[in-house]
C-alpha cells in the first residue's frame, strides 16, 4: 500500500497540467464506474482500471517513475474496442452514453500518450522523467 500511496504522491508533484490530466482521467475512471457500477460497462472500466493500477504500481516499484509506467494502460486496449461495440446496446445521449464517450475519449488520448512514453522508454530513454514528492 505504501508504495501506491508513494506512486500516487510522485504524479501529482509534478505539475499542475499533468496533475490535472491525471484527476480527470481517475475522475472519469473512477467515479464514473462507480455511478455505473451496476452496468457490465462500469464493472469492466473499473476492472480495467484497478488492473492498470496494480500493474503501474509493480513497475513503479521495481523501476521507479519511468516511461515504462505506460504499459500499465495495456487493459485499456482491448477495453476501447469492447465499448465500442457496446455503443448500440443504450442511447448515446445521457450521463450513461456520456461517460461512456468520455471514457473512450479519454483513454483512447491516454494510450496514445503512453504509446509514445514505451517507445521511448525501449528505445532507451529510461532514467525517471519525474521528480519524487520529497
Amino acid at each position: 500500500m505504501s508504495t501506491m500511496i508513494e506512486f500516487m504522491k510522485t504524479m501529482f508533484v509534478n505539475g499542475k497540467g499533468l496533475a490535472a490530466w491525471i484527476s480527470l482521467l481517475l475522475a472519469v475512471n473512477v467515479v464514473g464506474s462507480l455511478l455505473f457500477i451496476n452496468t457490465l460497462e462500469g464493472q469492466v472500466v473499473l476492472a480495467a482500471l484497478v488492473a492498470g493500477a496494480l500493474a503501474q504500481t509493480a513497475l513503479f516499484a521495481a523501476k521507479g517513475f519511468v516511461r515504462l509506467l505506460g504499459v500499465g494502460h495495456v487493459f485499456w486496449v482491448p477495453l476501447m474496442p469492447w465499448l465500442w461495440s457496446r455503443l448500440d446496446e443504450f442511447p448515446p445521449s445521457g450521463p450513461f452514453g456520456y461517460w461512456v464517450a468520455a471514457v473512450m475519449i479519454l483513454n483512447s488520448m491516454s494510450l496514445l500518450i503512453d504509446v509514445t512514453d514505451v517507445v521511448r522508454y525501449v528505445r532507451g530513454d529510461r532514467t525517471p522523467h519525474l521528480r519524487s514528492h520529497a
